[in-house]
């Protein structure tokens, strides 16, 4: 009973923690985007922010979710073990 209990507890602090990791991935690419934007004003500034925040693809891909879809989107029309290799190849290339 008592590690069912413990059980409990540990799955409610790791649940209730991955909000404030996700928190805190957006709050650290605002700050980055920020930095970045120093010098730029108005709509110079909106449009560059909003390009920045939205950014999915770069040199490195975030997530590893993230660099699973945009293989993904790269491997259309690929089966088998063609699919199997380019997917291979293209999440070692992005990370």
């Amino acid at each position: 009973m008592k590690k069912l209990l413990a059980l409990a507890i540990s799955l409610s602090f790791g649940f209730a923690a991955a909000p404030a990791l996700a928190q805190n991935s957006q709050q650290s690419k605002m700050t980055t985007c920020n930095e970045q934007a120093k010098g730029k004003t108005g709509d110079d500034r909106r449009a560059f922010m909003k390009q920045c925040l939205s950014a999915r693809a770069s040199a490195k891909a975030g997530t590893q979710q993230e660099k699973m879809t945009l293989c993904n989107k790269e491997a259309a029309g690929k089966t088998g073990d063609d699919r199997r290799a380019f997917m291979s190849e293209c999440l070692r290339k992005k990370s």
